[in-house]
């Protein structure tokens, strides 16, 4: 190829440089389809193409919510016909990143399941992680899955001092079931993690096992005070997360919630998405947990005293959460039913 270039005419050149640079710009692309640092493009550049249709909003003190900020349009020559047909690209200040899909619950509702096991390597996340930052990233909340399931902890935990201490991120928080959470972990990482929000989705174990949020004989319940009177003695704000469905949506839990005394606990209506715990390609079938709009305020009702109460209606979540995947790409709720992944 060398050789065959050597011989170009000066009247080809033009022509070979072009083909050259499409094919050098090719391999870039394949490139970035395979490493996190693409991240950061995708959710700058794409999101001038499809960030209008979304309502982002974040609520004070929570990371796990979307949050955009209008990026200042360019001032570059040649760059004004662009700017006239899209846009101003978001900045990602809230970020959530589900970095794995395994998990030792199987939660019927679960729309984020174990169909791969692939964890992206530490070196790639953080890279991932720094370039998000650059581009205005202040907030993160990491999931999965079960994110200390993955090297006991450890990754999640490095991540987790990444983003605190090289970062300098406001807020580093997580959710997790809370079953694989070690004291050791908090004494190790803790001075990085500002919130640990633990899902909870009933305080009768009978109902947590028929929902899926147990293992073997162990008590989700005792996993969670646990957590709870570790997150007061290692100074980590305390949350819960509950997922209501029709195995708890009778239930009476604001005697418990004020016994915990959460900073937050924010309460979703259970949600289908098909491919992922819904339709034929699923791995849970969460229709039998689904329930009406009428049954979930019903519930809210029932805990309107529960001051730390923040709900999340199917209504208030279409289209309001950015997620990154284990593979970072990122995922829009498009509708109370579809996912959409933007590939790389």
């Amino acid at each position: 190829m060398t050789s065959a270039r050597a011989r170009q005419t000066p009247d080809t050149r033009t022509a070979a440089a072009a083909e050259g640079g499409n094919m050098f710009a090719t391999d870039i692309f394949l490139i970035l389809h395979l490493c996190v640092s693409n991240a950061c493009s995708v959710l700058c550049s794409v999101g001038s193409a499809c960030w209008s249709w979304v309502g982002l909003s974040i609520e004070e003190g929570d990371p796990a919510r979307v949050s955009c900020k209008p990026a200042g349009r360019s001032s570059r020559p040649g760059a004004r016909d662009q700017r006239q047909e899209a846009p101003d690209a978001p900045v990602p200040t809230s970020v959530n990143y589900h970095f794995t899909r395994q998990c030792n619950y199987k939660c019927g509702f679960c729309f984020h399941t174990a169909k791969t096991s692939f964890v992206l390597p530490i070196e790639e996340a953080q890279r991932g992680l720094r370039l998000l930052k650059r581009a205005g990233m202040e907030k993160i909340n990491f999931s999965g899955g079960e994110p200390f399931l993955h090297e006991r902890g450890d990754f999640l935990g490095k991540l987790v001092q990444f983003c605190k201490q090289d970062l300098e991120l406001q807020s580093v928080s997580i959710v997790s079931n809370g079953s694989l959470i070690r004291e050791k972990w908090f004494q190790k990482y803790g001075d990085y993690l500002d919130i640990l929000a633990v899902s909870c989705d009933s305080f009768n174990e009978e109902t947590n096992s028929m929902i899926g949020r147990r293992q073997g004989k162990k008590s989700h319940l005792e996993n969670l005070y646990k957590v709870q009177n570790w997150c007061r003695e290692y100074k980590v704000a305390f949350k819960i997360n509950s997922v209501i469905n029709t195995f708890n949506v009778d239930e009476d839990m604001g005697d418990r919630i004020r016994e915990l005394s959460p900073v937050r606990w924010k309460v979703f209506q259970c949600l289908v998405i098909d491919g992922e715990n819904a339709g034929e390609d699923a791995l849970r079938e969460a229709e039998r947990f689904v329930i009406t709009d009428q049954e979930f305020q019903s519930f809210l009702e029932r805990h309107r005293d529960v001051k730390c109460l923040v709900p999340e209606s199917n209504e208030k979540m279409r289209d309001s959460y950015l997620i990154l995947d284990e593979y970072v790409r990122h995922i829009f709720v498009l509708s109370l039913n579809a996912l959409y992944k933007q590939p790389v």
